[in-house]
C-alpha cells in the first residue's frame, strides 16, 4: 500500500495530525516508538495551560482561536470533555516582556482582560501572594486542555475515520525518492506520496537539518498537596503565568492528581539527549519548585504529591517551526514549541494537514513559524 501521509510521532502534535488528515479523508499512517500515550516526552503530566493573550506574539492569537474551537469540535467528536475554562492570570512586573506583551495582544485583538494589582490579585484570588511590585492580566478565556485524554481522543477519532496507527514501533530511517517517501522502521518499511514528522523532542535526530534549532531540555512538574486547598480548588484558582526578573513559573489548580501543580520555565537549564536523560526527580528538582511555592503561594506549601519529568524542545526565540523541509517538499515538519505548544495541538493538526496535502496553508500567516526567518 502507498498510504497518502505517513506521519512520524504520536504525541500531541502528531496525533492530531492523523486525524485531520484523516478527517479529509485521505489514508494516513502514523508511527510512534512508544506507546500511545506515554510520559517520555513533552504531551504528558494531566494537562497543559492554554490562554488567549499571549505574550510571546500576538500572532499567535489568530492560531488560538482557531484552536479553542478544533478543541471543541474534538469534544463534540469523542463525546468528552477536553477543555477546561478557569480564567488565567499573567503576572511580573510592569516593564517585564510578559505583561507587556500580554496587555498587546489583549488590546491589539481586543481580548476581554482585566489588569491588577498585586494587592486585589489577592483579594480576587487569595492563593497568590505577589510581591507589590508585580501586577496582573487577567483573563477569563484561560484554562487548561488535558494532555493525554487529548492524544487518545485524536487517535480515537483518527482510527473512526479510517487512519492506521502503529505504537512501539521505531522509525530508523526515511528517504524520498522520484517524489515518494519511503520510511523504514524496526518492524516493516512503509511508503507514502507525504511524510510530516512530529517527532517532539527527537524531531533533530529525525531531521539531521534540526540539529542547531531544535534543542532538547529536562523539566520537571511537581504536584503537592496545599495547607489551604479550598485556595487552589477548581473555580477558585485560575492557571497562572508568571515571570519575576529571569525566573518563570507556570501551574494549575487541583485536577485529576490531587495537587496543586507548578512548574518552571528552563528548570536546571539542562540541554539533554532524549535517550539518555535522568528521568528521575531529585531533592534538587523539588527544591527548585518549593523555592516558588513558598515565596508566592505560601498556603501551597503541604507534601509532594507527585514529581514528573518532561522534556521541552527549544528553539533560539523559543517560537515553533512549521515549515516544509528545505530539500524535499514532500516533508513537512511541526517541531521546537518550546514548553508552550501544546494548546496549539488542535490547529497545528490542521495547519500540518494542510501543508502535506495541499503544499501550503492559506488561513494563516506561517512567516512567524518558519525554519529559516
Amino acid at each position: 500500500m502507498t498510504w497518502d501521509v505517513i506521519v512520524i510521532g504520536v504525541g500531541g502534535m502528531g496525533s492530531a495530525v492523523a486525524y485531520h488528515v484523516a478527517e479529509r479523508g485521505r489514508k494516513v499512517l502514523a508511527l510512534e516508538q512508544f506507546n500511545i500515550p506515554n510520559d517520555l516526552g513533552s504531551s504528558h503530566g494531566v494537562n497543559r495551560i492554554i490562554r488567549m493573550a499571549y505574550a510571546e506574539d500576538p500572532g499567535y492569537v489568530p492560531l488560538l482561536r482557531r484552536a479553542y474551537r478544533l478543541w471543541k469540535d474534538l469534544e463534540r467528536t469523542v463525546g468528552e470533555r477536553l477543555l477546561f475554562i478557569t480564567g488565567g492570570i499573567d503576572a511580573g512586573r510592569e516593564s517585564s516582556w510578559l505583561i507587556q506583551g500580554s496587555i498587546k495582544a489583549c488590546t491589539s485583538h481586543r481580548l476581554k482582560h482585566e489588569v491588577m494589582s498585586a494587592a486585589e490579585l489577592h483579594k480576587r484570588f487569595p492563593a497568590f501572594h505577589l510581591p507589590k511590585d508585580m501586577i496582573a492580566v487577567y483573563q477569563p478565556d484561560g484554562g487548561f486542555v488535558l494532555a493525554e485524554r487529548s492524544i487518545v481522543a485524536h487517535v480515537s477519532a483518527a482510527f473512526a475515520r479510517g487512519a492506521e496507527v502503529h505504537a512501539q514501533e521505531r522509525v530508523l530511517s526515511w528517504d524520498v525518492s522520484r517524489r515518494r517517501v519511503r520510511v523504514r522502521t524496526d518492524r516493516d518499511t512503509y511508503e507514502g506520496h507525504r511524510l510530516v514528522i512530529t517527532a517532539g523532542p527527537w524531531a533533530a535526530k529525525v531531521i539531521k537539518q534540526l540539529h542547531h534549532h531544535v534543542k532538547p531540555e529536562r523539566q520537571v512538574l511537581l504536584w503537592v498537596q496545599p495547607k489551604k486547598p479550598e485556595l487552589f480548588q477548581m473555580g477558585a484558582f485560575p492557571v497562572f503565568y508568571m515571570q519575576n526578573q529571569s525566573s518563570r513559573y507556570y501551574g494549575l489548580p487541583v485536577f485529576g492528581i490531587p495537587g496543586f501543580k507548578i512548574g518552571k520555565y528552563h528548570h536546571l537549564y539542562e540541554e539533554v539527549d532524549p535517550d539518555t536523560m535522568d528521568r528521575v526527580c531529585h531533592a534538587r528538582d523539588e527544591k527548585v519548585l518549593r523555592t516558588a511555592i513558598r515565596r508566592y503561594f505560601p498556603d501551597a506549601d503541604g507534601p509532594t504529591i507527585g514529581m514528573k519529568t518532561c522534556l521541552f524542545s527549544n528553539t533560539r526565540d523559543e517560537h515553533f517551526i512549521l515549515d516544509v523541509h528545505p530539500e524535499f517538499p514532500e516533508v513537512s515538519m511541526a517541531a521546537g514549541f518550546s514548553g508552550h505548544g501544546f494548546k496549539f495541538c488542535s490547529v497545528v493538526g490542521e495547519i500540518m494537514a494542510a501543508l502535506a496535502l495541499d503544499g501550503g496553508c492559506k488561513d494563516f500567516d506561517l512567516g512567524l513559524f518558519r525554519l529559516n526567518r
